[in-house]
């Protein structure tokens, strides 16, 4: 089962000429309102940034679009699989059209754990190493690893 982190209903800016909504907003959808969701419970995410001078940085994402979505619809956005090693954080998400259950995009992310001060690599410190493996310990019986593009890359 996958876990659910938000939802979203299109709005018209998002749409173009095609009558559906526009390729970036796809990835809009899942950076600020999946991604950043996700972070934040690991203390990753802006306020970390802001507060800690530490936060991630993607470095390679696969999207797949798989069925439009149109103006005034709604999208949930779910956690499908999380993992990390002691630099970086893997996960995948999915957006599924909340009324007709269909699956729209799905959007794999590996992320680099940064240093801001330094603008450099860094190792996540323990309390956030235990809080990922706490969700993923309670997560993971619901999480897909098949067709993952970056899995081989952690190093652990």
């Amino acid at each position: 089962m996958a876990v659910y982190l938000t939802t979203k209903k299109i709005i018209k800016d998002w749409t173009d000429y095609n009558g559906h909504m526009n390729v970036a907003y796809y990835v809009l959808i899942f950076d600020q309102y999946g991604s950043e969701v996700l972070l934040t419970r690991f203390d990753m995410g802006e306020h970390s940034a802001k507060t800690t001078k530490k936060s991630t940085m993607v470095v390679e994402s696969h999207i797949t679009y798989n069925q439009e979505v149109k103006e005034g619809e709604e999208v949930d956005v779910n956690l499908v699989y999380c993992n990390h090693d002691k630099k970086r954080i893997l996960y995948k998400l999915e957006m599924i059209h909340k009324e007709k259950k269909y699956l729209a995009a799905t959007l794999e992310a590996l992320s680099l754990y940064v240093d801001l001060s330094q603008r450099k690599v860094a190792e996540f410190e323990d309390e956030k190493i235990k809080l990922m493996d706490n969700f993923i310990s309670e997560n993971k019986s619901g999480f897909k690893s098949d067709d993952l593009k970056f899995l081989t890359k952690l190093k652990k």
